[in-house]
């Protein structure tokens, strides 16, 4: 049984050196998301923290504020759903179809 504990271990030890990668990767990873035909967007890192915000100067009129900041959030939206399925493919190659208990979510 010892040789099974020790293999499980480096099992262990390798998924954590795949998910130190993974989050190192996700930090430095920019993903753009947009909204009003590109007139407004977000770009986010893997971890979901805003890092730009382009915002076209033909939206500047104040009678347009809600607009714009409507357009700002569908862009986060945008963005923030793209880093969700990127992590997801991450994660699912990180490890490698090992089912996890439910609800564990990785790597945050």
């Amino acid at each position: 049984m010892k040789n099974l504990g020790e293999m499980m271990m480096k099992q262990v030890e390798a998924m954590q050196s795949r998910m130190a990668d993974m989050q190192a990767k996700l930090e430095r990873m920019a993903v753009t998301g947009q909204s009003g035909g590109g007139l407004v967007q977000v770009t986010l890192n893997g971890k979901g923290a805003m890092s730009g915000l382009l915002i076209d100067p033909s939206l500047f009129k104040p009678e347009e504020k809600e607009i714009v900041e409507d357009l700002i959030l569908a862009a986060h939206n945008d963005a923030k759903a793209k880093v969700e399925a990127v992590m997801a493919k991450e994660m699912k190659s990180v490890t490698g179809g090992l089912p996890l208990p439910p609800g564990l979510k990785l790597p945050f």
